[in-house]
């Protein structure tokens, strides 16, 4: 693993929140992700290509919490005092060299542990976009990506389960159920 990578991670402090996501100070990214981890602010943003396929990700090697899986199109922290716009904007420009506008869906809170090495315990900002043009990855964050209509990205869930992150398939199943009209393409 690169020590680099792992080493300016952890040293970035995040946005510590409460239940009701009001900001109650900030946390060192490890810090808040050890043990059972610290609740802090997160997102996830959906990007559709003009054909209404989802990109999503392979999760780099170098990740702490499940590495290798596949996950939505980008997803991250805002930093201490960034609002959470803007980090899923610089998010997606670093991560997939991609800039459009964002949608914001909704936000939710879920604990997930990854074996004995961390728990992901985040408030988490839901964001769609559309998606034209190259996709121009960090293969420090991802080691590969895809397009996937939506019905291909439902039955490889189905199908495939352990292959996806924990919050990639909680916001899945709850776009499919609450937001189908607000999906690019979809309008």
């Amino acid at each position: 693993m690169d020590n680099s990578i792992l080493t300016r991670d952890i040293q970035e402090k995040l946005i510590l929140v409460d239940e009701e996501d009001k900001e109650i100070g900030s946390v060192d990214k490890l810090e808040s992700h050890i043990g059972d981890g610290l609740l802090h602010r997160a997102f996830s943003i959906f990007l559709f290509d003009p054909d209404g396929k989802l990109l999503i990700q392979k999760r780099s090697p170098t990740k702490m919490l499940w590495p290798m899986y596949w996950s939505n199109s980008c997803c991250s922290h805002p930093r201490s005092e960034e609002s959470t716009n803007k980090a899923a904007n610089r998010r997606i420009q670093e991560e997939l060299g991609v800039k459009t506008n964002l949608k914001f869906l909704y936000k939710f809170i879920y604990r997930a542990k990854y074996e004995d090495v961390g728990t992901e315990y985040e408030n988490c900002w839901v964001y769609v976009g559309n998606f034209n043009g190259f996709v121009d990855i960090n293969t420090d964050e991802i080691s590969d990506y895809r397009f996937l209509s939506p019905s291909q990205l439902t039955n490889d869930m189905q199908a495939n389960p352990e292959i996806y992150s924990p919050w990639f398939k909680l916001e899945w199943k709850h776009i499919c159920k609450n937001f189908q009209n607000e999906l690019p393409g979809r309008n």
